[in-house]
């Protein structure tokens, strides 16, 4: 387990929590201080009243909840959306509208999960010819027939 120091940057900014003991995701709360309008097909950069200081080598990625997906046809649009260990500003979420209906947001609601991943760092070296494999280039839906 690493250590994550977290900052509430406003009273109404809540730590995120994991639902379940065995949840990779923990739940981000919105910090708005007032009700959100979000009409069908637009955007809102949602406050969550937090800031960060990961370990270095690490990575907290935002991703959509499934249960705002599927029942609200609301989505991230970044997604994932990624905080790296060096940036200290508030953690906010581009929240999309994608159903027909307006969504009100009010505070405090769970609005995303946060995944924390560890990364490597790559050393790129530039080369004339890459090694031959069964695949080669074939992508987009190549290997499914």
């Amino acid at each position: 387990m690493i250590k994550v120091k977290i900052k509430k940057l406003n009273s109404r900014a809540l730590i995120p929590e994991r639902m379940t003991s065995n949840a990779a995701g923990y739940d981000i709360y919105s910090a708005n201080s007032a009700d959100i309008s979000l009409k069908p097909g637009t955007l809102e950069l949602v406050p969550t009243g937090i800031a960060l200081s990961l370990p270095a080598g690490y990575e907290a990625q935002i991703r959509p909840r499934s249960g705002m997906a599927i029942d609200h046809q609301l989505g991230i649009l970044n997604s994932p959306g990624t905080i790296d260990s060096d940036y200290r500003g508030e953690v906010k979420i581009i929240l999309f509208n994608f159903s027909k209906d307006e969504y009100v947001l009010k505070p405090g609601t769970r609005i995303a999960q946060m995944v924390i991943n560890h990364h490597e760092t790559a050393d790129f070296i530039e080369v004339k010819d890459l090694d031959k494999t069964r695949r080669g280039n074939g992508g987009f839906g190549h290997t499914s027939s």
